[in-house]
């Protein structure tokens, strides 16, 4: 794989969160322009996927971000949503590359035949870490833009993430426009609000 002039890397960000878009990036780096400290972007800081994002998206020969949105995921369920994402991430590209590594166990099914799943393929692969940072970096942009439009639910701080702060706020409140109402904590949020009194508190 050493040999190889131009890999495309392509990786997911939010196929967990109860909320917003799951979101896929595609990159082919340029072998001419190493970037050091790339890995998975979930044992970066903050402060530093940013600074690599920058540098990422000046020296990449190639990168793109794309989404699938909540409604499309509650359509045709997350791995279909994380795969459809994957696609659309790749569509821009219009050169050809030796490769296109995925980070996981699966191919899309219309992915090109020089396609091919690398388990660990964040931790391996530079393209990959490349492109698992700037679709962790976008999503979780979008996420606090989101945060903006519907307050109430801390989406700036957990991004959408299962935490603590974000069942408190569902249970109260139920679902917003951006939930993914096809994921059972969700569900069963809308249901127990439904069930509450009118003049419950």
């Amino acid at each position: 794989m050493s040999s190889l002039t131009r890999i495309c890397g392509i990786d997911e960000a939010g196929r967990g969160p109860w909320a917003g878009p799951v979101t896929a990036a595609a990159v082919v780096l340029d072998p001419a322009r190493p970037i050091a400290g790339l890995t998975d972007s979930k044992k970066l800081s903050e402060k530093k996927r940013h600074a690599l994002e920058i540098e990422i998206k000046d020296k990449a020969l190639f990168w793109s971000v794309a989404c699938a949105d909540e409604k499309e995921i509650d359509a045709v369920n997350i791995r279909e949503a994380t795969f459809l994402a994957m696609l659309r991430s790749i569509e821009p590209l219009t050169f050809e590359v030796e490769e296109v590594l995925i980070d996981g166990n699966a191919v899309p099914t219309a992915m090109p035949d020089n396609a091919r799943a690398i388990i660990k393929g964040d931790l391996k692969i530079p393209a990959i870490s490349a492109a698992s940072i700037l679709a962790k970096t976008y999503r979780d942009r979008e996420m606090v833009r989101l945060c903006s439009h519907y307050p109430d639910y801390g989406f700036s701080q957990h991004k959408g993430y299962g935490s603590a702060q974000h069942a408190a706020a569902l249970n109260r409140l139920g679902p917003c426009a951006i939930h993914r109402h096809s994921f059972a904590p969700v569900r069963k949020a809308q249901a127990n609000v439904a069930a509450k009194p009118a003049n419950s508190a």
